[in-house]
């Protein structure tokens, strides 16, 4: 309780930074959706440019057989894993690149990646995981 007037009139009169001014007049943009699933370019050693899927929804890093055979890269670890794709299909991967590394923008990031023999579109060879983006920031 104020017990003195003249502190209540001081306070009666309050002003707003910028964002409360926004929020009030109802002035913010209007918040998107989350999309889910985004492109991030990147590149390879002996390998172009190319564009990454990045599903927020996806719990690994995933290769086709073709693009590590181009990549000429050591052997790879023998998995027993299974995968169950989004259709419902069940994929039995070839085996596991460890500590791959691949350049997004100028940092090299290190990743390990399920490697699955399957026609990958050639726009999009690969898919990272959403750990990925806690990783590199992004």
């Amino acid at each position: 309780l104020i017990g003195n007037n003249e502190k209540l009139s001081e306070m009666a009169r309050t002003t707003m930074n910028e964002h409360c001014s926004a929020v009030i007049l109802n002035k913010l943009p209007r918040k998107l959706g989350d999309p889910g699933k985004f492109l991030i370019p990147c590149e390879f050693y002996e390998m172009e440019e190319c564009l990454a899927l990045t599903d927020l929804g996806a719990s690994i890093n995933l290769m086709p057989l073709s693009v590590w055979e181009g990549l000429l890269l050591p052997k790879l670890t023998p998995t027993c894993m299974t995968l169950e794709l989004a259709d419902r299909s069940v994929s039995k991967p070839i085996g596991i690149a460890k500590d791959f590394s691949f350049k997004v923008g100028v940092f090299h990031f290190p990743a390990d990646f399920v490697v699955v023999d399957f026609e990958p579109d050639p726009r999009v060879p690969l898919i990272l995981r959403r750990c990925f983006l806690k990783t590199s920031r992004v």
